[in-house]
């Protein structure tokens, strides 16, 4: 997913924190419905101005950052921990 088409940070709007393209709605703010269990359809009748597409681009926003923030998992062992 293309997330970068639809989300943009401009430091004249809404302080600089990230929005879908042509809106004023935050991500956080569609990324908080997704976590109180709204569902898709909910969300875009909540925010009308918002299309399928952007609330993906949205999810996949937040799945990159995650992504980036993750931290590196351990190397494992040569040696068996049970000897």
């Amino acid at each position: 997913m293309d997330y970068q088409s639809h989300i943009v940070r401009d430091p004249k709007t809404c302080g600089g924190e990230p929005v879908v393209r042509g809106t004023r709605v935050l991500l956080r703010t569609v990324l908080a419905s997704l976590v109180e269990g709204g569902s898709i359809p909910e969300i875009l009748a909540d925010f009308p101005t918002l299309t399928e597409a952007d609330v993906r681009a949205v999810i996949a926003f937040a799945a990159a950052a995650a992504a980036d923030d993750m931290p590196v998992a351990g190397v494992p062992s040569l040696r068996p921990s049970c000897f």
